[in-house]
């Protein structure tokens, strides 16, 4: 049984066990096919670039395809933070206008999202969806660790998951 269906058959056993106040909010998420490396360049495109020197950003607008690794996120809108003193070096990420964080087996969908690169951390806000080998798990917040793979949805979370076929 793959992990996303065991952490998720047990997160759902011990909510339905719970009284409905004590119910969690919360779900813990295997994010195994989107992993980035903190170390790799960042690959931006996108139809428009404004770079402002005073306060160390770059607005990206149009169609913004970012890639690190296997990650790929696009976006409307995404504005590139660099670290203070050192404007070579990313700090965050901020895509905005409807996000899509995907690999080869997984996507994840959001209003916005904030990626601080040198965590490899992925905040995902707004009408979360994120689909994983046929199944979906909905929330208003994901926090995506991409050194890892692994996730946690929060925020009224529900999920749909399809049985497997026995014989």
């Amino acid at each position: 049984m793959p992990t996303i269906f065991r952490a998720l058959t047990a997160a759902l056993a011990l909510a339905a066990a719970a009284p409905l106040a004590a119910r969690a909010q919360t779900a813990e998420v295997a994010f195994g096919g989107i992993k980035a490396d903190p170390e790799l360049p960042v690959e931006v495109t996108s139809e428009r670039l404004a770079v402002n020197q005073n306060d160390g950003t770059a607005l990206f607008t149009g169609d913004v395809v970012v890639i690190q690794g296997e990650m790929r996120l696009t976006a409307p809108k995404v504005l590139v933070e660099y670290a203070t003193g050192d404007q070579r070096r990313i700090e965050r990420m901020h895509a905005t206008g409807g996000v899509t964080l995907v690999s080869a087996t997984e996507a994840a969908e959001s209003d916005e999202a904030v990626y601080t690169v040198d965590t490899g951390e992925v905040v995902m806000t707004g009408s979360v969806l994120l689909t994983q080998a046929g199944s979906t798990i909905a929330g208003k917040v994901l926090t995506v660790d991409l050194t890892t793979g692994t996730g946690q949805m929060e925020g009224r979370v529900r999920t749909i998951l399809q049985p497997g076929t026995q014989k």
